[in-house]
């Protein structure tokens, strides 16, 4: 199909411990709080145009209030919502103006798994800047990966309805196919979709300077006495380095940098064998990938599918 979708913009969080987990974000992390009202705080990347790439919203549970991705037009938005509508995906709303920081153009539907979604164009861009040599804050987002307890059928609703594309897969001879990288540009995956019990986010990602800034990062974050899951390596799908942590509740969140840049046309997907110890760390410096490790980032079951959030 015709691929309508452009980058990814923004992840938005339900959280219990708002005050908790607006520290995090706003200090140790990196990112800058742009706007807050009532109980919901937007932040952005400082390297990056979009108006906020993690929302945050107090609530009693936590939960994964939407993702956001970018089309290219308004016409491209409508496009969408019209094809969306004829192949019997549920929409939350009818296409038309967004009253988030930076306007735009969009609407909200639900995917096979009960996560909300969101496309928009013409939003408004934030005045960004370049990151500084040693300046070791988040760029911009890179990524989102979920956990769906049906790996293929919402790899095969993502192609489907909104053109992703496969990049590669990780597999195992014990446990099958357990991750698949997804692209809608000629970056390697903007969303990754992981095998797990239960829907939920397993992790957010944020793009680094640079290998230094990575690393400076990284080490911030350790530091401050957050809960280091697995890093600093580097992935062999992808090429990208990682290190993740577990945010104040719970959600994994990762520091990258290289994510490997493709040449559509001539790309063959991969199937990697992760029990082989460097197809999850080329570099061998990262603990080991073990259940522990893997069970992070399941996360909570995430109750709020097929329930609208507030906008």
């Amino acid at each position: 199909m015709n691929r309508l979708l452009t980058h990814l913009r923004h992840v938005d969080l339900a959280v219990p411990d708002y005050d908790k987990q607006l520290d995090f974000y706003a200090g140790v992390w990196g990112l800058t709080e742009v706007a807050e009202d009532s109980g919901i705080s937007f932040l952005a990347a400082e390297g990056s145009p979009e108006q906020y790439v993690v929302r945050l919203r107090k609530a009693d549970e936590k939960r994964l209030d939407l993702v956001s991705y970018g089309a290219g037009s308004a016409e491209d938005v409508d496009t969408l919502a019209e094809q969306l509508l004829a192949g019997g995906v549920q929409l939350l709303s009818q296409p038309g103006k967004i009253d988030t920081p930076g306007g735009g153009y969009g609407f909200r539907f639900f995917d096979v798994d009960g996560r909300t979604i969101e496309v928009s164009a013409d939003v408004e861009a934030r005045r960004h800047r370049r990151i500084e040599e040693k300046e070791s804050i988040p760029v911009r987002l890179s990524h989102v990966v979920l956990n769906s307890p049906d790996l293929d059928k919402t790899r095969a609703w993502y192609e489907t309805h909104l053109g992703f594309r496969l990049s590669d897969t990780l597999s195992s001879p014990h446990m099958g196919e357990v991750m698949h990288f997804m692209r809608i540009s000629n970056q390697h995956h903007s969303m990754a979709l992981a095998k797990g019990p239960h829907t939920s986010l397993h992790h957010v990602s944020f793009e680094m300077r640079g290998l230094d800034e990575y690393m400076r990062g990284s080490g911030r974050v350790m530091r401050a006495g957050f809960k280091k899951i697995w890093g600093p390596g580097r992935h062999m799908a992808g090429d990208n380095t990682f290190t993740y942590f577990l945010d104040p509740h719970g959600n994994t969140v990762e520091y990258t940098t290289e994510l490997e840049e493709l040449d559509e046309d001539t790309w063959h997907p991969h199937v990697y064998d992760f029990s082989q110890p460097e197809v999850t760390d080329q570099w061998g410096t990262a603990n080991p990938m073990n259940e522990l490790v893997a069970k992070e980032s399941f996360n909570d079951v995430d109750r709020g599918c097929f329930v609208a959030p507030p906008v």
